[in-house]
């Protein structure tokens, strides 16, 4: 039974998608009129703490980001009766459905394609964030060939390993192997898709998981496939050791500008978007502006967690039998989806949204204060080895909202904007902080410190004291940490003076936030003047 919990101050329109893990309907605020997408967890994952944090860390990370790339946040709301994301919308189809149409597109789409999408990563890896599941499902495009990055379900930060998670037909050899979390993973799934584009195949295939991973670690780049002009980019995107990849998706953007250019003028990104409009026009009754019901589902990805040690068998190991490789992927890797098969190992269960395809007729939603502003959800499921689906509503016209989330539980806003949604409580994301600390006197030492965040919340800063005798080790606690405030968009640097009553030659310092920094904390140390070593 559904959820009859909605967000207050927003009148339902229809429903986009439904299914295990929850429900996306087309919503109107109705203080302004304005159309977005309201993303409902389900009453029985509420009750679940794990999908819960899932939910609401997805729109954390989608508040830090402030890009046309990706899916924007108006507001995240929790109360008692249920949990949604209220979201930016737009009218437009995903990049599945176009090639499940065309099959394949010209070289010069493809590449608008590629370059959008590396933009909306790119964003996301300034933030610290890793997408881990990218692919043609996640991609929107609009009717003017634009396109946007959604579902940002299963992310992670930079450099965590929560667990084996992602598509399997776009995760790159370091996921199969459970190693931490990277953007040279979403620049390697970037690339497969890429090559889907440009050849209507995925860049490698096998009958089950275990085939599958041995296809990605170890076979061939598959780059001659590919036309020539663009060979260089299938060979760096997808070569199989990360540190042989671009290093993040802003990197690799301008190696695709070079090859681009030289390829096919300065003209090629104009007509490349042309193109990749025109196959959006073949397929009308798509876009959700065409006032259909969607018939897609929600499902409900497993990622079973596994040891990192059961996930790094040597290359002897890939190639002997394969027996080892067959039972540690099937161990590490299995999934239940709505219509899928169940996995049986302990796991952890990721909320992810699979699209929304509309049907024929239903209802219009009301227009809202930019012509062109109504939803689009993604298109039909991957195919059955993807152990995620996802669809996530998103616009290309619309307000400008400020990107904001509210990641705890709050009370919902009825409050009405005069231009947009409700905005919730001030929320703040911070990408990271740095210390120095200097002496200024026998037994006083200044540390300074630099925050970079985004937001209106203030900002918690402990500052930790230390005194030791080794360079690079912090040494014992001096005294008790001092509490400061950050305010974000502050030009000067906070600045604390401290009395150090230990005997070391080392005065340390180490700087935490409030919310957690990207980067985690930030250390400094200095070698006092009154210290003799002999």
């Amino acid at each position: 039974m559904k959820n009859a919990w909605t967000v207050p101050g927003y009148a339902q329109v229809r429903e986009l998608g439904s299914g295990g893990s929850g429900r996306v309907v087309l919503a109107v605020h109705e203080a302004t009129g304005t159309p977005v997408a309201v993303k409902y967890l389900s009453d029985r994952l509420r009750e679940d703490p794990a999908f819960v944090g899932e939910f609401r860390a997805e729109a954390r990370l989608l508040g830090g980001l402030d890009t046309p790339y990706v899916v924007r946040l108006y507001e995240y709301v929790e109360a008692p009766g249920g949990a949604a994301i209220v979201m930016e919308l737009v009218d437009g189809i995903s990049l599945r459905a176009l090639l499940k149409q065309a099959g394949q597109a010209d070289p010069e789409a493809a590449l608008v394609v590629l370059k959008g999408s590396l933009l909306g990563l790119a964003a996301a890896h300034r933030a610290g964030v890793v997408h881990r599941d990218y692919k043609p499902e996640n991609v929107l495009v609009a009717p003017d060939g634009s396109s946007k990055l959604v579902d940002f379900g299963i992310a992670a930060r930079h450099g965590t390993t929560p667990g084996v998670a992602g598509t399997p037909a776009y995760m790159a050899p370091e996921q199969w192997q459970g190693r931490p979390a990277s953007p040279a993973a979403d620049v390697y799934a970037a690339t497969a898709t890429f090559f889907e584009c440009l050849t209507g195949r995925k860049p490698f295939a096998g009958e089950n998981f275990a085939e599958l991973a041995v296809q990605h670690v170890e076979a061939p780049v598959p780059e001659t496939e590919a036309p020539e002009p663009v060979r260089p980019l299938i060979r760096r995107g997808l070569a199989k050791a990360p540190e042989q990849r671009p290093e993040n998706a802003e990197a690799f953007v301008a190696e695709l500008e070079g090859v681009a250019l030289a390829a096919y003028g300065p003209d090629w990104e104009e007509r490349g978007q042309r193109k990749l409009a025109a196959l959006a026009a073949l397929l009308p009754l798509l876009f959700p502006s065409a006032g259909a019901p969607a018939s897609g589902t929600t499902a409900v990805a497993t990622t079973t967690i596994a040891s990192p040690s059961r996930w790094a068998p040597g290359r002897r190991g890939l190639i002997a039998g394969g027996v080892a490789l067959v039972l540690g992927v099937l161990t590490a890797l299995t999934y239940s989806a709505a219509g899928g098969e169940p996995g049986g190992a302990s796991a952890l269960n990721a909320f992810a949204t699979s699209s929304a395809s509309p049907g024929a007729t239903g209802p219009s939603p009301a227009p809202g204060p930019s012509a062109s502003a109504s939803p689009s959800p993604s298109a039909s499921p991957s195919p059955s080895l993807s152990p995620s689906a996802s669809a996530s509503p998103s616009t290309t016209a619309s307000p400008s909202y400020p990107p904001v989330v509210t990641p705890t539980v709050t009370a919902p806003s009825t409050a009405a904007p005069t231009t947009a949604p409700p905005s919730p409580k001030p929320t703040v994301v911070v990408g990271a902080v740095s210390v120095s600390i200097r002496q200024t006197g026998t037994s006083l030492g200044q540390a300074t410190v630099s925050v970079e965040a985004k937001g209106t919340a203030p900002v918690t800063v402990v500052l930790e004291w230390f005194t030791g005798d080794v360079e690079g080790r912090l040494g014992k606690a001096d005294g008790a940490p001092d509490t400061l405030t950050y305010q974000p968009g502050a030009a000067a640097p906070l600045v604390k003076t401290h009395t150090f009553s230990g005997a070391g030659c080392y005065w340390g310092v180490r700087a935490t936030t409030k919310p957690a920094a990207g980067n985690g904390s930030s250390t400094s140390q200095v070698f006092i003047r009154r210290c003799t070593i002999s």
